[in-house]
């Protein structure tokens, strides 16, 4: 079992304020899955990277404001609204539910992310 599941998490979205992606990467396994669930998976390092880079690409920041976390093994489930601030001013607040599975290496395997895109979208257009 990887030690301090949920220290990993929080890191990773610390990551994520500061728009850092090299720091982003570093979390993932190799062959890691990353499923915002009404869009396509990304599978693997290189298209978690992509898909990181096209978000990073059009923000001015972001936030995890983490409301609820259960830790069972090398699972933890949240429930948070992530804030993004586009290039463009306009800033969305969307609710999220998202689960992480972890290697006994402390680097995450799966990020499922269940969201409503149209929230992003309403707000951001």
């Amino acid at each position: 079992m990887a030690a301090n599941c949920e220290k990993q998490v929080s890191d990773l979205f610390a990551a994520w304020t500061r728009l850092d992606l090299e720091g982003i990467m570093s979390y993932f396994a190799e062959d890691a899955v990353w499923d915002n669930v009404p869009m396509k998976p990304a599978k693997g390092k290189t298209a978690i990277r992509e898909m990181t880079a096209g978000f990073l690409k059009d923000a001015t920041a972001f936030s995890a404001k983490i409301l609820r976390t259960v830790h069972e093994g090398n699972v933890i489930f949240n429930e948070r609204v992530d804030s993004i601030t586009m290039k463009n001013g306009k800033k969305a607040d969307i609710p999220v539910a998202g689960m992480f599975e972890l290697d006994n290496n402390g680097k995450i395997k799966v990020w499922r992310d269940y969201f409503d895109l149209n929230t992003f979208a309403k707000q951001t257009a």
